[in-house]
């Protein structure tokens, strides 16, 4: 489960910076980030690696 977060996490956050962030799009894979942001928090995992967006 860990494994496939961290790969969603990054895969989304791929798809975030080739949106603009005013769009709606952008507002709802943004939920998704941070619910896969919180999860791996909480599993232990460092993101300050991982995180491209930085929100």
């Amino acid at each position: 489960m860990l494994k496939l977060s961290v790969e969603e996490y990054s895969r989304l956050q791929g798809y975030m910076l080739l949106v603009e962030k005013d769009s709606e799009v952008y507002k709802a894979m943004k939920v998704r980030y941070t619910e896969l942001k919180i999860i791996l928090t909480a599993s232990g995992v460092n993101l300050t690696e991982l995180d491209r967006i930085k929100e």
